[in-house]
């Protein structure tokens, strides 16, 4: 079942390529959708794909690269958005 999910990672995710491994993870795994900068220091992203290639996914989100720390991911189930390829903002 395909399905999309949205919210934010906190910690110390920008200035340390957090979007770039995002946006590489979700392609190995076949999930589209974007990886942007909040204004507060999150990252914001929303992830589309079928629930065993979004859960590789979100895994490595906790993981981070390894310049990174992550103390959050916080995502919600989100209307399903019919997005090709993956984006950084």
């Amino acid at each position: 079942m395909k399905t999309c999910l949205r919210g934010h990672v906190s910690g110390k995710v920008q200035g340390v390529s957090f979007r770039t491994f995002v946006r590489t993870e979700a392609l190995a795994a076949g999930v589209s959708g974007w990886a942007r900068n909040s204004a507060d220091g999150r990252v914001e992203v929303l992830l589309c794909g079928d629930e065993a290639a979004l859960e590789k996914v979100v895994r490595a989100l906790h993981q981070g690269p390894p310049l990174a720390t992550v103390a959050e991911v916080d995502l919600h189930t989100t209307a399903w958005t019919d997005v090709t390829g993956f984006t950084i903002g």
